[in-house]
């Protein structure tokens, strides 16, 4: 899991803007003069976005932006969803653990106090982030399927496809919260079909969550969310 920071979502918003074009070199001073940071935090969000996929190494110690498409990132979330659909799936069908529910659940109460006050502060993001990177692979270990683990990590590296790589617009954070808040209940409603041993069920919720976050990837960068 990649460190996440101020500083990396700052830089993978720019990269999802066009601010940093596909193939642009990036140097550390260039981007801490952008920011109005020191170089140490841009020093440790450059390997972490390259974890991402976002960046690619160009020359001795040196990143450029990577290029892909939105239908990359689109083709990857929806085989996401796909193996996340059947891990869910089968731990559903193998009755979860108390201690799995006991970790699933405090992820939900975790998001629930993010929403409560109807609206979202800036390290919001990156706690639920966190947290909705927590959720989606505690319920991948409880699988026990190795295999699927590494397909999905594969699925993952494509960019605006891992569930911790979250970035949006800060120019509409209503519709932001809204997306977010419909994706959190989505949460709920899969920890429920969970617990209740109901498999198919929460393959069919996970890939509609997997719909609600291809829907947010399709919005401009005036309008929203992408994740």
């Amino acid at each position: 899991m990649s460190q996440q920071t101020p500083v990396v979502v700052q830089l993978r918003e720019m990269i999802l803007a066009g601010a940093l074009a596909p193939g642009e070199r990036v140097t550390e001073a260039e981007l801490a003069t952008r920011l109005g940071v020191s170089r140490t935090p841009v020093r440790q969000a450059l390997p972490a976005l390259a974890q991402e996929g976002l960046l690619v190494s160009a020359g001795k110690r040196g990143y450029s932006v990577r290029a892909f498409t939105a239908q990359h990132s689109i083709e990857a979330l929806r085989l996401r969803a796909v193996l996340e659909g059947f891990a869910a799936r089968q731990v559903a069908d193998k009755r979860p653990s108390p201690a799995l529910l006991s970790a699933l659940k405090a992820c939900l109460a975790e998001g629930d106090a993010l929403f409560a006050n109807r609206q979202l502060r800036d390290d919001d993001e990156l706690r639920y982030a966190e947290m909705n990177a927590r959720f989606h692979a505690l319920i991948l270990e409880a699988a026990q399927m190795p295999l699927l683990e590494s397909l999905t990590e594969r699925c993952n590296l494509v960019p605006f496809t891992a569930p911790l790589s979250i970035a949006f617009s800060n120019t509409n954070k209503e519709r932001m919260f809204d997306f977010l808040f419909y994706a959190h209940r989505q949460h709920h409603s899969i920890v429920q079909a969970i617990e209740a041993g109901q498999g198919d069920r929460a393959e069919f919720l996970f890939r509609e969550h997997a719909y609600t976050q291809e829907q947010s990837q399709t919005l401009g960068p005036d309008q929203g969310l992408y994740r």
